[in-house]
């Protein structure tokens, strides 16, 4: 989701405009809470060129409603800045040029209040014409606010990447804005998963992206997937046997991203406490780690004897798991991942972390990018990224199913990224 900003919708439940109309609000009201503990400077900075500030995400989501749905679906509107275009366009080479993404933190203006303006502005304009927009509109309304559901989780690690900067470790919200429970560690067990032909990919009306799709039969081997993913306790006994330290353990890359940049334990940690929203706090044995590389996650299935699943082993068991389920985002707070408190075969297989797949990112047979702008960014970055499934405590509830494909590079940690272990049988 940090790489994969746009995509082009693969298919799309029909919907009244009553209903996309509360759901555009509703959304559009989600991020502007996400942002209102910030000041101007804490919604303009930029950590590093993978994140983004705070302030372009809600920028950029309100471009795409005022491009895509207003400028090409709404005859005579006119932009509320014509400037705006260059500075908010992500990846979009159909719409021309753009300010250089690691450069984004140096837009001091507009400001903030700026961008709520023109936010409230754009929000207005597409109420007052969504009842008369043609059925493609209405697609392009529902791509668009499953866009801002990506940005919202975006914005919420780009923060944490943000304030995990400042030596003050300051807390974007406090501990007490968010209740906790405290879970018994739960103890791994092994579910046999589906073996054989099996059909994997989106089916059916609701919506996907592209990538989700076409649905096609792949070959699953006899295999196991561990009941929860691997725990922060079980990640201190790694490091505790040297697993940062044991070659044998690491793919090359891994070795000499490891060395290079002297990783000794996922991101955010330091010794017995991590880096959260919440500023730092102890770490949880129990909850399940986050904010490690494909890298980290593949050395830890060596160590623990075991592999990481492919994504479609991954899809196949959780296609009859309710995808709206597990600790997803539901209003602005202080995500974290936590413990699981119920004792199901397969537990968080939906929520808390992203979970790191041993498969590539790359077309499934038969796949098409859709034609014009918005289906340019889907399909020109398969190539050296690796899938995640399941969605994490940042992922706004809804916005998940088992056929949904994340991906990054296998270095990349920022995001709520963890493991579950697979085995064959």
């Amino acid at each position: 989701m940090a790489s994969r900003t746009d995509a082009s919708p693969l298919a799309q439940t029909a919907r009244t405009p009553d209903l996309l109309a509360q759901r555009f609000a509703a959304t559009r009201r989600l991020s502007l809470d996400l942002v209102a503990t910030l000041s101007d400077a804490d919604a303009s900075a930029q950590s590093m060129p993978d994140a983004s500030p705070a302030k372009w995400h809600l920028a950029h989501t309100t471009w795409f409603f005022e491009t895509f749905i207003l400028r090409d679906h709404v005859p005579g509107y006119r932009a509320f800045d014509d400037r705006y275009a260059y500075l908010f366009n992500s990846y979009y080479e159909a719409e021309g040029p753009r300010h250089a993404r690691p450069q984004r933190g140096l837009l001091t203006r507009p400001s903030l209040d700026d961008i709520g303006v023109w936010r409230a502005h754009v929000d207005t304009a597409v109420q007052t014409a969504l009842p008369d927009l043609p059925p493609a509109a209405h697609m392009l309304i529902e791509l668009g606010i499953q866009h801002e559901q990506q940005h919202q989780e975006l914005l919420l690690t780009d923060l944490k990447h943000l304030f995990a900067q400042n030596p003050l470790g300051p807390a974007v919200w406090e501990k007490t804005a968010i209740a906790s429970e405290v879970a018994p560690f739960s103890a791994m067990k092994w579910i046999e998963g589906h073996a054989g032909v099996t059909q994997v990919g989106h089916c059916g009306d609701g919506f996907a992206f592209d990538c989700e799709g076409p649905r096609h039969d792949t070959l699953l081997p006899p295999h196991a997937l561990a009941s929860r993913p691997v725990s922060n306790g079980e990640w201190q006994q790694f490091i505790a046997d040297g697993g940062y330290h044991t070659p044998s353990l690491w793919l090359s890359d891994g070795w000499a991203w490891v060395q290079a940049e002297n990783i000794d334990a996922p991101a955010y940690w330091d010794g017995d406490r991590q880096f959260t929203l919440s500023g730092w706090q102890d770490i949880d044995p129990a909850a399940p780690v986050t904010h490690i590389s494909f890298f980290e996650a593949d050395a830890f299935a060596s160590w623990a004897g075991a592999r990481l699943p492919t994504e479609f082993e991954w899809e196949a068991a959780a296609a009859m798991l309710d995808a709206a389920s597990g600790q997803q985002l539901d209003s602005a707070g202080p995500v974290q991942p936590v413990a699981a408190v119920d004792d199901a075969d397969l537990q968080q297989m939906f929520g808390s972390v992203w979970e790191w797949t041993g498969s590539a990112y790359r077309p499934y047979p038969g796949f098409r990018a859709a034609p014009g702008a918005v289906g340019e960014y889907n399909g020109k970055f398969m190539s050296g990224q690796f899938v995640l499934r399941g969605g994490s405590c940042a992922t706004p509830r809804g916005h998940l199913r088992a056929s949904y494909r994340n991906f990054f590079y296998p270095h990349q940690r920022w995001q709520f990224t963890g493991v579950r272990l697979a085995k064959d049988l």
